[in-house]
């Protein structure tokens, strides 16, 4: 593995994407859901970001990690699937996870339908499958899911066929079957990725606009407002650590009382070609960082060179 100071790599294709990460409400141990992707695999065109599997990590202080394989519970059909971009909530009950599925190991980034289905556990390990998640297309990925102040969960996901934009469901109860797709939160300059949370007075939705995190805000996580311009972003600028010094790309947000940490992931070696182009395998190969965030004035900060330790998170 390269030697940086990331959190985390993946031991077996040295690909952790979308890192989604989740305390186990019995044992306090922390787990984080990351995409798989096969950088270490020479296929043709981007089926290496495709075949991927649902990897697993665990930690006692959220600093140390070890890997503990992937998931196999997660297979929807009978031929190969991708998995991408976990979600994994705890609902007082029981666990959910929303994962992105795409039918077989696609070469191209499109005409490929992508769907997000729903699974269910009650310890984390074992996994059962709920069903297809019906949103607003068949191009729909990067789900986040939460409840808001006016009772109702949502889930939050990107929609390629509105123009790779922020799009929005709500369900009373979580029940199969009960979402129902309210239109777009999120529009303007292409995105994916998003991630919603409530610190410091505010909710929040960070997006992926692959040049940083575009931010935006809101009182009741239903109508939001962009955090300065639109050309303004976190994790845009180089961090100082070995390995992250280009831009931060989407992952999760663990909130605390009085700040949070920010779970994202980079391409250390990186030249800024387009990735589904390059023929530098070192350039497929990504690591997951941690990074605090602050709201100061109703503005949220992120210093990307900061100490992230989930075990100073207070509650």
């Amino acid at each position: 593995m390269p030697d940086d100071d990331a959190l985390f790599h993946d031991p077996v294709h040295d690909g952790a994407t979308d890192p989604t990460v989740v305390r186990h409400h019995l044992t306090g141990e922390w787990w984080m859901h990351y995409t798989q992707r096969r950088a270490s695999v020479d296929e043709p065109g981007v089926a290496w970001v495709h075949g991927s599997r649902i990897g697993v990590a665990r930690s006692v202080d959220g600093v140390r990690w070890r890997y503990d394989g992937t998931v196999d519970d997660l297979h929807v059909g009978d031929g190969p699937e991708t998995h991408w971009a976990p979600e994994v909530i705890f609902d007082g009950e029981r666990y959910r996870m929303y994962l992105t599925v795409i039918d077989g190991i696609p070469d191209r980034w499109a005409g490929h339908a992508r769907r997000i289905v729903e699974y269910a556990s009650d310890d984390l390990s074992s996994w059962r499958l709920v069903g297809e998640v019906p949103l607003s297309s068949d191009r729909v990925i990067d789900a986040c899911v939460a409840r808001c102040p006016d009772g109702l969960w949502r889930m939050w996901f990107k929609d390629e066929v509105d123009g790779s934009t922020t799009w929005v469901a709500a369900s009373a109860d979580l029940a199969p079957g009960s979402w129902q797709v309210e239109g777009r939160a999120i529009g303007g300059r292409p995105h994916e990725g998003p991630n919603v949370f409530e610190l410091g007075g505010w909710w929040w939705m960070l997006v992926d606009e692959w040049r940083g995190m575009g931010v935006h805000r809101s009182r009741d996580a239903v109508g939001w407002e962009r955090q300065g311009g639109p050309d303004d972003v976190i994790l845009g600028a180089p961090g100082r650590r070995r390995g992250d010094a280009t831009f931060g790309r989407h992952g999760d947000v663990v909130v605390g009382r009085d700040r949070g940490i920010l779970f994202y992931f980079t391409h250390p070696h990186w030249d800024g070609s387009e990735l589904g182009s390059t023929d530098a395998a070192a350039a497929r190969r990504s690591a997951v960082f941690a990074a605090p965030l602050v709201v100061v004035d109703g503005v949220l900060a992120c210093d990307r060179d900061a100490s992230a330790d989930l075990g100073s998170i207070t509650y």
